[in-house]
Parts: structure tokens; sequence; C-alpha cells
């Protein structure tokens, strides 16, 4: 039974971790919306389309993704880990919305913050054709196939993936252990994931699918819509 005292104290606790990450300063790209995730029971920070996020504590990344690329980075030593969110896979050098940029961002910051490229692990996520009829200008399979073909040159291994297919995606990175929780998403709960699919799409010029083990839970509903 948890006292009422032992819970103020860890509600306080929490408010102050919360209020030292919001009041970090950030580089630029760094997500910056951070919550308390009452599902998970822990600190929260969600990444935006063009973003990304790098920890070695323990917090989670979560990010919702539609034809969008997330990478998850875990250095399997260090205990550090970082996720992007990329729209489209080459346009500005200098914009996290799109592959190439958003991938340095990531790699960058993790050695910054310690990691060891030679221990690299990641794990690859989106990619589904979120809007039907798209199949001559599949933004998800160009972003799935830049992203695998990426991290094969700079010889990063890839431990699991869940990519492609019609199902947006909710995922839950923890980067103090490099678990990913995701959940597949019913495409009539993603007009939002539509829209930047369809603006994605606009942008684009036209132009494989495998298991993993990361824990999948297929459900109806979109969380906590963050």
């Amino acid at each position: 039974m948890v006292r009422p005292q032992q819970s103020t104290s860890a509600g306080q606790a929490r408010n102050t971790r919360l209020a030292q990450l919001r009041a970090s300063a950030r580089r630029p790209g760094e997500a910056s919306f951070f919550w308390y995730d009452s599902h998970f029971g822990n600190d929260a920070v969600k990444v935006l389309p063009g973003e990304y996020f790098v920890h070695a504590d323990d917090i989670l990344i979560m990010t919702t993704l539609g034809s969008c690329i997330a990478v998850c980075l875990w250095d399997r030593e260090r205990r550090i880990g970082g996720l992007n969110h990329f729209m489209l896979p080459e346009g500005s050098s200098s914009d996290g919305r799109y592959g190439s940029y958003a991938m340095e961002l990531l790699i960058n910051e993790m050695l910054r913050q310690g990691a060891s490229r030679n221990a690299l692990d990641a794990k690859v996520f989106g990619g589904a054709q979120v809007i039907a009829g798209m199949d001559t200008l599949n933004v998800g399979e160009r972003n799935t196939r830049f992203v695998l073909d990426y991290l094969q040159t700079e010889r990063i291994p890839i431990v699991s993936r869940d990519v492609l297919d019609v199902h947006p995606r909710k995922v839950c990175f923890m980067p103090i252990n490099g678990r990913v929780v995701v959940k597949r998403l019913l495409p009539t709960d993603a007009a939002a994931l539509l829209r930047q699919d369809r603006a994605a799409a606009q942008r684009a010029q036209p132009m494989a699918r495998a298991g993993g083990s990361v824990e999948l839970f297929v459900g109806p509903d979109a969380g906590s819509g963050r």
C-alpha cells in the first residue's frame, strides 16, 4: 500500500524532473514536448516530424508514424538511446524532415552524449502506405528503402524492424534498456497522419519488409493522441 506522503513525494519528484526537462536548452531540431504518461507511469517526450531526441535516463521517447520513418539507435554498451522522425528520404541539407539530415542529427547527438559508433544498434519503424491508391508514389516504401540502405552503408546493424504495410504506428522507445513498444493503429484513427502523408506525397518525386523482435500491440485506439 502506498502511503499518501510517499505518493506526494513521488509526484513532487516527477514534477521537478519534468520542469527541468522543459527548462533545458534545446538544440535545433531537438524535441521539446514533455509530459507524464500515466499508462507507462513515466515521463515522456513526443518527437514530431523533423525532430529527434537522445537520452541516457529512464524516459519514454514517443512518436506516431504513417509513411514517415522513425529510427531508434541504442548504444548497447553505454545504454544511450535516441529516436528521430523524418518524412521524406532527401531534400534540404539542413531540415530534419528529410532522412539524410535526420540521420546525421541523430547519430551526431548520440556521439556527442558519449555513444560509440561501433556499439550502435538500430530499430526501424514506419513506412506505411496509409493513403489508398498511392502505389505509384509510395512515400513509405521510398522512406523504408532509404533508411535500410543508409544504415547498411553506415554499418549500423538493424536488430529489429516493423515497416511498410498499411497501418499507422505509435512507437515508444525506452533508451535506458533499448526496449521498444509498437502499437499499430487503425487508419480511421489517423486523420492528422493522413494530412501529413499527403503533404509529403505532394513534395515527393517518383523513385522490404522483414520481421524483428519488438513488442507489437495491435489495437483500435490511438492512445493518448500525443
